[in-house]
């Protein structure tokens, strides 16, 4: 066989798909905080659909599961984490003046 023709050979390996995220035991729930915090992002964002592997359907319940748990303050809105680690929180004074009698 040329060496051209080998070049455009594919291999022969077995391709395996990555197991779901969300196994069918698992219940799809507010209150369930590890299935919930795989699904949101660094920052505090829910992950989109095609990053997460989900179904539509499943997507939705983990859409709605995080967003009541942000409501009832199992969650937070944002994840500023980072930014208390770092110590860049600045406090601002609000700038009264007091008077001199």
């Amino acid at each position: 066989m040329d060496k051209s023709k080998r070049l455009f050979l594919k291999s022969k390996q077995a391709f395996r798909r990555p197991l779901p995220p969300i196994q069918s035991g698992d219940r799809i729930d507010y209150r369930n905080m590890s299935l919930i915090s795989r699904f949101i992002s660094e920052q505090g964002k829910i992950l989109s659909r095609r990053v997460n592997r989900l179904t539509l359907k499943q997507q939705r319940l983990i859409t709605i599961a995080i967003k009541q748990a942000r409501i009832l303050s199992s969650l937070p809105f944002l994840n500023n984490e980072k930014q208390f680690e770092k110590g860049e929180l600045v406090l601002k004074t609000t700038g009264l003046r007091t008077r001199k009698k």
